[in-house]
């Protein structure tokens, strides 16, 4: 019989990508830039979010933000449109995750309009958002370089969603749960969503909104604002 190769595997796959994040976060410590990961599964309302809470802070901090999308760069156009702040469009190829590399690759991309000469200058910005690709599985395996890990759960999707996915409640350190105003007609139990959460991050904290309406979406702006002033003050 012929014998057959036998490779040892004794990294980790994500390792280098690991130490790819903790390079791009070192350095954007330095620039005092906070990077926010958002990620949800498709449809959950991240782009609605987005727009109410950089509206209630463009005024007070400089923020940009990256789209993440396997094709079409209808987001970034959405965002720009309704605030205003920068935006751009990540194209994954087909992939459907971002990782530390093509993290910086964007970082690289942005674009300040209000001078052109400041091309590439992510230092321009308090706070970048990243909306990555909409799953609950892959973007939650890679670290982007981000400060933090946020995420929006949306009540169509149900309570259950912490038990069914678990390493994405794990990585995140916000939850928002959306959609609120239509909890009446789904079969969603907020009480057992918020134990469940827990159960996967016990410090990970939870925010109910409507995008839609607005309603307690200025709790999640201020959740932001305050990281981006403790990251660039300590």
């Amino acid at each position: 019989m012929d014998s057959v190769k036998i490779i040892e595997i004794k990294k980790s796959v994500f390792e280098d990508n690991d130490r790819a994040a903790e390079a791009l976060r070192g350095e954007l410590k330095r620039k005092g830039v906070y990077l926010l990961n958002l990620m949800s599964a498709p449809g959950s309302g991240k782009t609605t979010t987005l727009i109410q809470t950089i509206n209630l802070l463009k005024d007070k901090i400089r923020i940009a933000v990256m789209e993440a999308d396997i094709d079409s760069d209808v987001d970034a156009i959405k965002i720009k449109a309704a605030t205003g702040v920068d935006s751009i469009q990540l194209h994954t190829g087909g992939m459907c995750h971002l990782d530390a590399e093509m993290t910086a690759q964007g970082l690289a991309g942005l674009k300040p309009t209000s001078d052109s000469s400041l091309k590439g200058r992510e230092d321009n910005y308090d706070l970048i958002i990243l909306e990555n690709v909409g799953n609950l599985v892959c973007p939650a395996e890679f670290d982007t370089g981000a400060v933090k890990n946020a995420m929006i759960l949306s009540v169509p999707e149900g309570h259950d969603k912490p038990l069914k996915y678990p390493l994405m409640f794990s990585v995140c350190d916000m939850v928002v749960i959306n959609k609120m105003d239509v909890m009446p007609y789904f079969d969603f139990d907020l009480e057992k969503c918020n134990e469940y959460i827990h159960m996967r991050n016990p410090k990970a904290q939870v925010i109910p909104i409507c995008a839609k309406t607005g309603e307690n979406v200025e709790a999640f702006a201020n959740w932001l604002l305050d990281e981006v002033r403790q990251w660039q003050n300590s």
